[in-house]
């Protein structure tokens, strides 16, 4: 006979007594665009985090969060410590980075932008200095198949809603086709560990801490093999705020100065085709979120994001994607029409 499955809190509670933190205090972080949900545990003036995965695709990123953590300690880098884990369940327990995430220093006013841009890059110029991919080789690969996969989301959810009616026949294919055509010049360059959500919201100022590990990372667990220029962009490009043009040519050149043998256009080409898939995949799930969610935060997004892609695809290397939007989205698309289309 099938036995029931226990509450999810009964299942929370027995994994914290079996770390010794089943006396903690518990307060509710919230949770992410994803099944995830957070606490922070505070027990005899320590603290952690219980990390909750609540169904079978956020738990399934359980394990390379905890193997992506190690290969970033691994380069004296700042990813939490795994206290505890249940990796079946979903629940892990990881070390607490504290409350001055990067996106609140900015937000609020209390930082300078460009001393936590400086650190964030420097990062990033570590990191790819110090893996060595062949050292994860069951890490997912991000290539012209994901890429494509993903940023078809687009044709999915976005392209119909903003044109009020389905896409004509053929062009989901002639658009598939076209990212197939320009992708392989983002992938030109060498491969590294592509952290795939950094951005300020996932990033720590760690008190105590000196140089890069005073930056500390989360939300890392979709990471994988993947072209170098990524996490540059989705640093620089962020959806949730407008970083001035002068600090991310500054952070642009900061980075390539460490790497002097990188070719510098083809580094330019592989960012703004990997800056139009994150930002077509951004407004593809944007447009989901709010068709299933009413009053969807995340509607504010659209009118930057939207700039930022259109930004990007006037580099020459992603005509083709310029001309399908021409073909196919309204002309003259702006910010007012894109929210009133939701």
């Amino acid at each position: 006979m099938r036995r029931d499955t226990p509450p999810r809190e009964t299942v929370i509670r027995r994994f914290l007594d079996q770390a010794g933190w089943g006396a903690a205090r518990r307060q509710p972080m919230g949770a992410d665009w994803s099944a995830r949900r957070y606490e922070r545990l505070t027990l005899n003036g320590a603290t952690a985090i219980l990390m909750d995965c609540r169904d079978e695709v956020a738990a399934s990123q359980v394990p390379p969060f905890v193997q992506i953590a190690g290969l970033l300690r691994d380069c004296a880098l700042s990813a939490p410590l795994i206290l505890a884990g249940d990796e079946p369940q979903g629940l892990l327990l990881i070390e607490d980075f504290g409350g001055d995430d990067y996106a609140r220093l900015l937000d609020s006013g209390e930082e300078p932008w460009q001393p936590l841009y400086e650190v964030a890059t420097d990062v990033l110029v570590t990191l790819h200095q110090r893996f060595v991919p062949a050292s994860a080789p069951d890490l997912s690969r991000y290539d012209v198949g994901l890429f494509r996969d993903q940023v078809m989301l687009f044709a999915d959810a976005f392209a119909p809603v903003v044109r009020g009616r389905a896409l004509p026949a053929g062009a989901w294919d002639e658009l598939a086709e076209a990212w197939e055509g320009v992708l392989p010049t983002a992938l030109s360059l060498p491969p590294t560990l592509l952290l795939r959500d950094y951005h300020p919201g996932n990033l720590m100022r760690l008190k105590g801490r000196a140089g890069v590990a005073a930056c500390g990372l989360l939300d890392f667990q979709d990471g994988g093999i993947g072209p170098r220029a990524y996490d540059l962009v989705s640093l620089l490009e962020d959806a949730r705020r407008d970083v001035p043009e002068e600090l991310r040519q500054a952070m642009t050149l900061r980075y390539l100065a460490a790497f002097p043998d990188i070719d510098q256009g083809a580094f330019r080409a592989s960012a703004a085709i990997l800056g139009a898939v994150r930002h077509a995949r951004i407004l593809g799930r944007v447009a989901q979120l709010i068709q299933a969610t009413t009053g969807a935060p995340q509607l504010s997004f659209l009118p930057r994001v939207w700039g930022q892609f259109t930004g990007a695809i006037r580099h020459p290397a992603l005509s083709p994607i310029a001309h399908w939007v021409e073909r196919h989205l309204p002309a003259n698309l702006d910010a007012d029409t894109i929210v009133r289309s939701f």
